[in-house]
């Protein structure tokens, strides 16, 4: 039977044609009924007509067509002998020139399992155990708050026989292994069906859809529930820049570039051989508004990491002269894409303002992280591309140069309060020949940890969020793969142990100081001690929180130790040392302050009162004043 108007009221019509609707997989797509059977819409304007096929009529199109519903493009019927589970697909035949295809449910809960390509029938009842974690998640999404995310790939961080580990298995593996870490958010990447597992998830073809490698929808609900009664937030990877070209995804959907731009030179992408989703499309716009409010709304993820940003901000993305058109001002940038920006976060806040959105933009646009009554895009932070280069290119250069490359390091706080900023080492500089963090640092053995234990001290230190790629805290050798698993096995080595548990004690005093996170997006909360000191590559800085006791990170980013540094500090008494990445449980040296410095009444740096420090060979320290010593 044809949709409803209360399916599909003139308020729903209205918003979908604006660009604005937020729930249209409330409407769209194949919704089980509790008499028995489903009905089925799907937006397909430009066909001449439209059948559902299923396993339940033998995938025959003559048995179940649909009918237009009005004028919306959109055709609606129903069919009383679909089963829970039962793989359809849309049977459409175009108006123009005799086009037919079936076509997967762009609104589709539930997939076969690839390389199979249809759609499943399938409801998304599941009754939640996370109603703390929902209530009282705002202030651990917030700001302000302490904030180390663990980007992951679910199919390669561990196995079992060679085989996938589901949702319902992984659950609580990961929350034990996030406890133990001290993480406070997993990041994981794109889970969103894709038909090819070596795309890692970046080429989306059902954008409401939990990948079935893995489990069931209710198995993916069971695993974010699991990692929210455990304290764990979650946050998903979701690709709204570019979609493959499979013949059963969105691309020419209808016989007509109905989700792409028909121009090339607009709608499809030369780096990725996938197609661009048509921003100008009010209904396009709507629906990827819509997927990103349904992973928010249905499966109670904490936020979204955008991906890609860049390749929408610009039309000459990744194209030479004469490959792009520019906008009509003659510009380069990207207007419909800004605009399906703003609205998209304007949209996430409004209805879940306790959740965030992350955006990967690579560029130097302005107020990514700004709201859009401000001309910002409205996200709330923005991966820090150009602190990872920076901070990677110094740590590769062999520590006897280092003097004449002390900027990559002192740079970024130039800019470190433009933008809420992440600072990700992501899984994005552990492929492609790039080689693993650890095998990017100079030196022999010793002085590779010893490196990788410095840096990672730094990053924790420096203003913003944290992310970290798996296998990084162990320091795994090779290059991350899709296949496999991640190499376990070397965590149980000495030098890749202490790291780990390097890594784990620095998420741990991380989150027990306020300091090092409650100000990261303002200069009140951070003021250079040492910014100069390129001819031994010392850095020092003072990290303040709103009230209390300020941090004191140094780093000594070569493996001479330096006894007798002298820093100036801004208040009197004992200085504690919070961690020292040399210490010999994490594989260093074991040089050290003896657990902390008395303040002496010297001038240095600007200050009445000073550290006198031992500087442990490629190190940090970090050292809190302590006003109860």
């Amino acid at each position: 039977m044809p949709i409803t108007t209360t399916a599909f009221s003139a308020q729903d019509r209205y918003f979908f044609g604006e660009g604005t609707h937020s729930r249209l997989y409330d409407q769209l797509g194949c919704h089980l009924r509790a008499d028995g059977g489903a009905r089925f819409a799907v937006w397909a304007p430009n066909a001449a007509s439209v059948s559902v096929v299923g396993d339940w009529n033998g995938w025959n199109g003559d048995a179940h067509p649909l009918e237009p519903h009005e004028d919306t493009g959109i055709w609606t019927g129903s069919a009383c002998e679909v089963e829970p589970g039962q793989a359809y697909k849309y049977r459409i035949r175009s108006r123009h020139n005799g086009y037919q295809v079936d076509k997967a449910d762009p609104f589709a809960f539930f997939c076969e399992p690839p390389p199979a390509t249809a759609s499943r029938a399938w409801s998304l009842d599941y009754t939640w155990g996370d109603g703390d974690w929902m209530t009282n998640r705002g202030p651990r999404n917030a700001l302000d708050a302490p904030m180390s995310i663990y980007e992951m790939h679910l199919g390669s961080w561990q196995r079992r026989d060679g085989r996938f580990i589901g949702y319902r298995e992984l659950a609580p593996l990961l929350a034990d292994y996030m406890h133990e870490m001290g993480f406070t958010h997993v990041e994981l990447m794109p889970v969103t069906e894709h038909p090819f597992y070596g795309s890692w998830g970046y080429q989306t073809t059902a954008y409401f859809a939990p990948t079935s490698r893995y489990g069931t929808p209710q198995d993916f609900m069971y695993f974010v529930d699991h990692l929210h009664q455990r304290g764990i937030g979650v946050l998903l990877d979701w690709v709204p820049s570019h979609f493959p070209t499979d013949e059963h995804g969105l691309g020419y959907f209808d016989g007509t570039h109905l989700y792409e731009h028909e121009d090339p030179r607009q709608g499809f992408h030369p780096d990725w051989k996938s197609s661009i989703f048509n921003y100008g499309r009010h209904e396009v716009r709507s629906f990827l508004i819509s997927s990103g409010l349904f992973w928010l709304e249905k499966y109670h993820l904490d936020g979204l990491r955008v991906d890609a940003v860049a390749s929408m901000l610009y039309l000459d993305y990744g194209r030479a002269h004469g490959e792009w058109i520019p906008n009509r001002h003659g510009g380069r940038e990207n207007l419909e894409a800004i605009e399906f920006l703003q609205t998209l976060n304007r949209t996430v806040y409004r209805e879940h303002p306790d959740t965030l959105t992350i955006a990967e933009e690579s560029t130097a646009w302005p107020r990514v992280s700004r709201p859009t009554d401000m001309d910002g895009l409205g996200f709330g932070m923005k991966w820090n591309m150009g602190w990872m280069h920076d901070s990677l290119a110094y740590m590769h250069e062999d520590p006897v140069h280092r003097r004449y490359h002390h900027h990559q390091l002192t740079f970024s706080l130039v800019y470190a309060f433009s933008e809420n900023f992440v600072l990700p080492l992501s899984h994005d500089e552990v492929v492609y020949g790039k080689g693993s963090l650890l095998g990017k640092m100079p030196g022999d053995n010793w002085q590779q940890f010893a490196n990788l234990r410095a840096l990672f001290g730094f990053m924790w230190g420096h203003p913003g969020k944290k992310l970290l790629f798996m296998g990084g805290e162990f320091g795994q050798r090779r290059e991350w793969t899709h296949d496999g698993e991640l190499e376990w096995w070397v965590a149980a080595l000495e030098d890749h142990a202490g790291l780990q548990r390097y890594v784990a004690q620095l998420n741990h005093v991380y989150r027990a100081t306020p300091a090092l996170y409650e100000l990261d997006f303002s200069g009140a909360g951070f003021e250079w001690v040492a910014a100069d000191d390129a001819e031994r590559s010392v850095f020092a800085f003072l990290r303040k929180p709103r009230e209390g006791a300020p941090v004191l990170i140094v780093s000594n980013m070569t493996p001479v130790p330096r006894t007798n540094y002298l820093l100036g500090v801004p208040r009197a008494g004992f200085w504690r040392e919070r961690l020292n990445s040399d210490a010999s449980e994490f594989g260093g040296a074991g040089w050290g302050n003896f657990g902390g410095v008395e303040a002496s009444p010297v001038r240095a740096h600007g200050r009445m009162h000073s550290l006198c420090l031992t500087l442990p060979p490629l190190s940090t320290l970090i050292l809190e004043h302590d006003p109860h010593a």
